[in-house]
């Protein structure tokens, strides 16, 4: 027994950070946060030393441009985010509210054009930030609502305090506007299914470092949590059960609460493979696999050699098409097995009549091909996964590639090179995690650092911070992912020469503590340390 017990200590002493080698070796940077400072840095910055009152109980935020429901939501959502609820203050603070003699009183907002409905890609996320002006209050101009809405954002965070300490702004002046026009976040609904309200705190801190594109891989093998109105059978025969759905309302609530934080939701249903779910729902639309000339009972891809596979495609994507208003879905195409197409006969006899030979992947450019015929007879724009350029996949002018394979530097080069718009996403995997402060191999991928011209780099748009769903749910989705993806944000919105990481750490600190203050299960990602109470 006292071996045992011995045994047992050695083996908690070493799996621990005390005797773990690698622990010693992380590289960790400075846990004390800075007070006041954005994230993700803007492009121009200019802060001076002088302080001013900021009277909460009297602060008004006021738009004297043009304004619409966006503007008028994100003055209520941000009055309690900066300051809390007005019943909270009055009951435990009460002395802390009498108007204070100098300071800033507002902010005054001024947006150009009328809003549009929906954010897009390529929209006018630019904006100007004044603390204070000669009125003695601040003042936001942008172009568009989506600008606005940045820096609304960026104000926020300008604002130090407590309802017990009182609140203050330093004086100051940036001028901002994103590097890359694409800035998304993928999270996967099917391998575990998340909440609407997950899905809605997502968007929220989301919307804290400025992502613009939620990317909902929505289906997938495991579960078919999308309940189509064409085909309703799908989701009752594939997703896990009849608790784990998004309804067209949870579709609908989740689109207008993005669009009221400037978020773009691009749906992903991925095809031929990823697709066993689709199966349950749609007969004859799986290939079945054989073994020696047998029907085994199992199935593989989707079925690209019979009519009635597009026939459905086309109606279903038609409502995809319709519920979801922004000009892209992601048609996936990545990761398709060959090996059932490989056994099974009929599928032989149809590669002998388009002289495929016994090349699969012509299979797979063949299925991608009719599908793609199908989104450009919906005018849809699509993204796609690389492996459909891999494989020779004639594409529209506008398609967007995800790039996602290790060597990506070649493939960037390869993609941009055919001339097709290309994100990012093989740096970004959120869901690999480790031991210690790991998040310094995010902020220095730079998406430029490949072989190619000035203007191959001009069809880089962006990049996606992915967490897949294996091992992720309701539970700890939102501190498995933030703040490491705040990292991926700042990369992909501030200038490229914002890459020190060590500058960087304070400032993520107190970012990591703004999310815990929101309300954010954000986890630790600098080492040991604490946020004092103003955040």
């Amino acid at each position: 027994m006292a071996v045992t017990v011995v045994v047992i200590f050695l083996l908690c002493f070493f799996s621990t950070g005390r005797g773990n080698n690698q622990a010693h070796h992380e590289e960790s940077y400075s846990t004390t946060p800075t007070r006041g400072q954005p994230w993700p840095m803007p492009q121009k910055y200019s802060v001076t030393t002088k302080t001013y009152d900021i009277d909460s109980n009297n602060f008004q935020f006021t738009a004297s441009g043009q304004t619409c429901d966006i503007l008028t939501k994100a003055f209520a959502r941000y009055k309690t985010i900066i300051f809390g609820s007005q019943d909270t203050k009055l009951r435990f603070y009460p002395n802390r509210f009498n108007r204070v003699e100098e300071g800033v009183t507002g902010l005054n907002v001024k947006v150009q054009k009328p809003c549009e409905e929906y954010p897009y890609l390529g929209m006018d996320e630019s904006y100007e930030l004044m603390v204070p002006d000669s009125s003695g209050q601040a003042t936001l101009s942008s172009v568009s609502v989506w600008g606005a809405l940045r820096g609304l954002e960026t104000f926020s965070q300008l604002i130090t305090g407590t309802p017990g300490s009182g609140y203050k702004i330093n004086g100051t002046t940036i001028s901002d506007s994103p590097r890359f026009q694409h800035r998304g976040l993928l999270f996967d609904t099917s391998r575990h299914f998340l909440g609407t309200d997950v899905l809605k705190k997502n968007l929220d801190a989301m919307a804290q470092s400025k992502f613009n594109v939620f990317h909902w891989h929505i289906v997938d093998d495991q579960s078919f949590p999308y309940v189509s109105q064409a085909f309703p059978q799908m989701s009752q025969m594939g997703a896990y059960d009849q608790l784990h759905l998004y309804s067209p309302n949870d579709v609908k609530e989740i689109i207008d609460y993005a669009r009221d934080r400037g978020i773009r939701v691009i749906p992903e249903f991925d095809t031929p493979g990823h697709s066993q779910s689709w199966g349950k729902g749609i007969t004859d639309l799986l290939t079945k696999c054989y073994s020696k000339g047998t029907p085994t009972g199992t199935f593989g891809p989707i079925d690209p050699t019979v009519d009635s596979t597009f026939q459905f495609l086309n109606e279903f994507f038609t409502e995809i098409k319709n519920v979801f208003p922004d000009k892209y879905v992601h048609l996936g195409g990545d990761e398709v097995s060959f090996s059932c197409w490989q056994s099974n006969p009929n599928i032989t006899e149809f590669m002998k009549q388009q002289k495929f030979g016994t090349n699969y992947a012509k299979l797979e450019e063949y299925y991608m091909q009719k599908l793609i015929d199908i989104m450009n007879g919906l005018d849809k724009g699509y993204l796609i996964w690389q492996e459909v350029i891999d494989n020779g996949g004639k594409v529209k002018a506008d398609t967007v590639v995800e790039v996602w394979k290790g060597g990506w530097q070649a493939e960037m080069g390869k993609v941009t090179g055919l001339g097709y718009q290309s994100v990012l996403s093989t740096c970004w995997y959120l869901n690999y995690i480790s031991y210690g402060s790991n998040w310094n191999n995010y902020y220095l991928c730079e998406p430029y650092n490949f072989n190619g011209t000035e203007a191959q780099k001009k069809l880089v748009i962006g990049g996606e911070a992915c967490m897949w769903g294996e091992y992720v749910d309701d539970t700890n989705v939102i501190s498995r992912t933030w703040p490491r993806a705040s990292v991926v944000a700042e990369r992909l919105w501030s200038a490229q020469s914002v890459n020190d990481a060590k500058a960087a750490a304070p400032r993520l600190e107190e970012h990591r503590c703004r999310m815990v203050r929101r309300g954010f299960q954000a986890e630790s990602i600098n080492g040991p340390g604490y946020c004092t109470p103003e955040y």
